[in-house]
Order: C-alpha cells, then structure tokens, then sequence
C-alpha cells in the first residue's frame, strides 16, 4: 500500500493545491465570484434599458401636456421668434419640468422654440414625419443638443387638424448619471453577497477537511482503489449496512457465502437475503462474538461491528471446512480411544483363549472363539438384514459399537427395513448420525439406557424415526433445538455445538421433507424425518419384514449391541472398524449384493444358550468416548 503523504510534504507541493480543502475552497469562491458577477451584470443590463424606457416616456408626456390647442392657435398667428409667445411658453415648460428642451414646429419643420434662440426659424435636425403624421414618436437619437431621449406628438388646433408638432428631450447624460448612481449601491449588495458566499465556501470546505482528513484527491482515489482491491481480494464477507439497514457494499466473497448477487446491494437486507438467522445476526438482533449460523449448506461465523454514522460491518467466514475437519478429529479421537479400549478386551481375551489351551480345554476353548465369532456376525447381520444400504448399515454397526462402549441399548426396530435404492445415502449418514449422536448423549446414565432406530421406506419416501430414553425435550423447546448455535452441550475444544440438528432440518427442508421433536410413548425424546422422492425408482418388488432374518427379526426390537462381555468386545473391536473404513465389507453384509432388494441366506446364528448365558451383563460394557462421525 502506498504511504500517505504528510502535511509537509503536501505543503512542499508548487502550483494548484493538492488537498482537498484548498481545492474545493478556491473553486467554491471562484464559483461564487463568478455568480456575483454575472448577477450585477443581468441586474445592470435592464436597469440601463428601464431608465432609458422611463426616459423616454418622460418626454412624450412632456410633449403630450405642451401640445395644447392654445399652443397650436400661437403658433398659426405668429411668425418665428425668439421673444414670441410660442417661445415664452416653451421656454416655461422647459424649466418646470425639466427637459433639456421643447421644440414647437410647424407642418415644414420650422422651430418656433428652441432652448438656443438662434436655431428659432431653422428646420429641425431630425425627421419630423411621423409626429406630423399623427403619430406619438418614442427615440433616443443625437440632435444639436447632442444624444437625448425624445418624445414627439402632432399639434392640432381646435378641429383638430394638424398644425405642427411638438418635440421634448432629456438630456442623455442624466440618464447615465442615475444608472451611475444606482451601481455603487448594487455593488455593496454583490460584496455582501460574495463575502457570504465566500465564508459558507469556506465553512464547507473545513468540514469537507475534517472528513477527509485533509488529504489530496490523488490519496483519496489511492485508498479508493487500494480499498477496492482488498475488500475484494480477502477470503472473508465483508457486508457494510447503513443506518436503515439497507446493504451499502457486499465484497466477492460475501456474495459468494450469502449467495446473493450485485443487485442486492442498496436493498433492505431483509428483501436480499430472505428470513432466519443469518439475517437476524446481520441486522444485529443477535448478538454476540463469533455468533455461528448456517446459509444453505455452509456453516458461517459472523462478526458485527456499529459504525459511527448508526450502520454497521459484518465479517463473515467460512468455517464449513473447519467444522467438517473438526467432526472428523473428532471421529479420529473416538476411534482411537475405542481401539485403545479394545486392544485391553483383546488381551483379555487372548489370555483367556491361552488360558483354556494350556489347560486342555480345548472344547471350551473353541465354543469360546465360536462365541466371539458368532456374536460379531450377528450384529453386523442385525442391520444389514433391515438396512441393505452399505454406508447407512456401517455407520449404525459403528453407532452400535459407541452404543455399546457407553452402556447404551441399541436397538433397531422390528419393522425397519430400508432398501438399497437412496439417492443421497450421505445425506442420510448425516441425518441418521447427527440424530443417533444426540440420542446416545441424551440416553447414555440413565437407567436402562436404550436408542431405538427405525428407518422403513413408504414408495420412494424415506422415514427415519430415532428414539431414547433421555429426559425428553419440553414442549417449549422443540422448535428451538433445530436453531443454529443452541446446544445443551458444552462446546468442544476446537468450535462450537448446536449444528447438528440445524443441519438435519435443513436437509430435510431442501429435500422437501420435514422433522419434527416429539416425546416417545415410553418417554423421553422422539425425532421423526420424512424425505420425499429420497429413494429411486425400482421395477423389484419391495422386500417385507417378514421376510428378514437374525436376531430380532420376529420379535421385539433387535439389539444390536451385541450381548455378554466377550461377545460386546469382539463386536465392539470389529464393528468400529467396520463403520469407519466405509469402502471395506461389512461383515454380513457380502452375502446380500449392494443393489438387490431381495433377502439373502443368513448364516448360521450363534448359539442360543451362549447368548442367553451374556445377555444381563450387556449393561456393563465399558464405557468409551463418543465417536461422531463425518456429517
């Protein structure tokens, strides 16, 4: 970025002043010059034409009152002469009123009166006609006397017959004189005027300083620009709102995360980006620092600033990659420590398995690896038989593992049944994890702790129903939990909480579906997704429940957790592997190709005493870490 210059180095500057002040100040007051100028120039120009006008009127009402009859009948009797009655007449009306002279004439042009005798008997110097054609005559014109301004009219006698004219001038000099008289006058008016103007140019010019700073135009088109390319070469939003709340300035990136165009700029915000929570924090009706919202599928985090003029600045960034990259340390974290804790219970179990061989019993010891065996494959076959989608099936078989590690039942509903024809089966992963997620927190140190998942298709309608036996959610709150940001939970080391759920809704929302918070018939808490058109078209008929096979596959709710501490381990161990490494089969799961709806031969299931012998102890499975997964 380029330096600004100092005051000194400005004032150092020859010529035109650079700054901003100077400039504005010295056109405002050349402006104002200018103005004065050509307003004492359009006020002088009709007032030399008004006072040449009244002039002249002046004298043709001289000559009108001066051709009298009586004057007419001096003028038929007599002859020229200076000491005529004519001339004594004239010469009175001269002095009374003023006029520089009255001239009486007859039809040949003849003076019978003039101010300078020696001209009586002379024709006049100017054309008499129209004023003996019986026309009023209205002129400024030079004369004997010199320029003056004439008035003439015909002299009737008692008939009315035309005997002469009359002729008056005032002398041109006066006029001027006036004209003279009235500039002094008219130029204080212009001084006091472009001493105003001047002082208000200057009043402007200091508060146009202060805003600016007092820097030179060629500074302010350099911030300008350099302004221009940083707003919008940053990585961040910036969003800039006046006091109105109307959008003054959006940078590239903005756009981009808010998903909106130029156009939006000088519109309410309200109009551009629609309702909800990231126009509430834009607005300012949430506060806070860092305050986390969701815009479409992005994860934003928003800053608001006030500006001193009553708008405001917004910072956005895009945190969908932090938060994706902080779920899957997450995950990372939860699948180490449940291997930690399975490299124990596999020691365990090998020292189990060495004892049973050095003892000889080599009958116990292979029900034991049976046990271990069959129980893993009977809960891996538990989902895979109601879930035929390989992604959704290894995550629950993972889920199922945590469920486990946390003393959590969990179950899968005896109607499930969801065939292997979703559209976006990582949009469900996303629905049934984060759901499944939260019913484990919510479930797990209570009192027969138990999830239920139910996922069953109705045509190319998805339903997912999950289910817990938490405290429940207060009826007041059940449209609250959905917002962006609101959590129970104490926010993790590296961000924040309250995303899941505002994620699950906003999935279903684009899919045209819903979910809904509700209470479970057994208490605590109940979330019900409905996905149109999340299935494709299928010619095969559909599968029924029936027609499944493993443990409860006919009876109640199948517990896929798995059963008795060698069986829990063995299928903790394995089923955690399996829901993470989603490109690997999954136990069971080969034996039921990806796209076929129908049901495939189950394998043998493990014995049923074994199973019976470990069931009340799967309350006791060691409790681990919670494993989230990518969402």
């Amino acid at each position: 970025m380029s330096p600004v210059p100092t005051a000194p180095a400005r004032r150092r500057r020859f010529g035109w002043p650079q700054r901003v002040f100077s400039q504005v100040l010295l056109m405002q007051l050349a402006v104002a010059t200018g103005v004065t100028a050509l307003a004492t120039g359009l006020f002088l120009a009709p007032l030399s034409d008004q006072l040449d006008d009244q002039a002249m009127r002046r004298a043709l009402a001289i000559a009108q009152t001066t051709a009298s009859p009586a004057l007419a009948d001096g003028l038929t009797a007599t002859r020229p002469d200076a000491g005529g009655a004519v001339q004594r007449e004239a010469e009175r009306i001269r002095a009374a009123t003023g006029a520089e002279y009255v001239v009486v004439m007859n039809t040949a042009g003849v003076r019978w009166s003039h101010t300078s005798p020696a001209e009586i008997g002379r024709l006049v110097s100017t054309d008499p006609s129209d004023a003996l054609a019986g026309r009023a005559v209205m002129e400024i014109d030079n004369g004997t006397l010199g320029r003056s301004a004439r008035g003439k009219v015909p002299l009737r006698d008692d008939e009315g017959r035309i005997v002469g004219a009359v002729s008056v001038g005032i002398e041109y000099d006066s006029v001027r004189a006036r004209l003279l008289e009235a500039i002094p006058g008219l130029l204080a008016y212009a001084g006091g005027a472009l001493a105003a103007g001047a002082l208000a140019a200057y009043l402007i010019s200091r508060r146009l300083q202060r805003r600016t700073h007092d820097l030179a135009f060629s500074d302010i088109s350099a911030l300008l620009a350099e302004r221009e390319a940083m707003l919008h070469g940053i990585r961040e939003g910036v969003v800039a709102l006046d006091h109105g709340g109307r959008i003054r300035l959006l940078n590239d990136e903005a756009q981009r995360l808010l998903a909106v165009g130029t156009d939006a700029v000088g519109r309410p915000l309200e109009e551009a980006t629609g309702t909800g929570r990231t126009t509430d924090v834009l607005a300012g009706r949430v506060t806070g620092e860092d305050l986390l919202t969701v815009r479409g599928s992005r994860v934003l985090v928003a800053n608001r600033m006030p500006t001193d003029d009553g708008g405001a600045v917004v910072t956005l960034r895009d945190r969908t990659e932090l938060e994706r990259l902080g779920r899957e340390l997450d995950s990372t974290r939860g699948l180490i420590d449940a291997l930690r804790a399975q490299d124990h219970e596999h020691a365990n179990r090998m020292h189990t398995l060495l004892g049973l061989l050095e003892l000889e019993m080599h009958e116990d010891a292979m029900e034991y690896v049976t046990e271990v065996v069959g129980v893993h494959r009977a809960t891996a076959e538990q989902v895979t038989e109601k879930v035929h989608d390989p992604l959704l099936a290894a995550l629950l078989v993972g889920k199922a593992t945590v469920a486990a590690e946390r003393g959590v039942s969990l179950r899968m509903a005896p109607s499930s049944l969801l065939p292997d024809r979703l559209v976006d089966p990582r949009g469900l992963v996303t629905v049934v994890g984060n759901l499944v997620d939260n019913a484990l927190d919510a479930a797990a140190g209570t009192s027969r702790a138990a999830v239920e998942v139910a996922l069953w298709a109705d045509g190319r309608t998805a339903h997912v129903r999950i289910t817990d036996s938490g405290p429940g959610v207060p009826e007041d709150r059940r449209e609250l939990v959905f917002a962006e940001g609101w959590s129970t939970k104490e926010p993790p080391a590296h961000g924040r909480r309250g995303l899941g759920l505002a994620l699950v809704r906003r999935f279903a929302e684009r899919q045209g579906g819903s979910v809904v918070a509700g209470e479970a018939a057994a208490g605590g808490a109940e979330f019900t997704v409905v996905l149109p058109e999340a299935l494709a078209e299928s010619g095969a008929a559909p599968r029924t429940a029936g027609a499944a096979h493993g443990p409860g596959s006919a009876g109640g709710a199948a517990d896929v957790t798995g059963t008795g501490p060698a069986a829990e381990a063995t299928g903790t161990g394995q089923a955690a592997r399996t829901g993470r490494a989603s490109d690997e089969p999954v136990p069971g799961a080969a034996r039921e190709p990806a796209q076929e709806p129908a049901p495939a031969p189950a394998p043998p299931a493990p014995p049923a005493p074994r199973q019976a012998e470990h069931a009340p102890q799967a309350a006791q499975a060691p409790q681990a870490p919670r494993t989230r997964r990518e969402r």
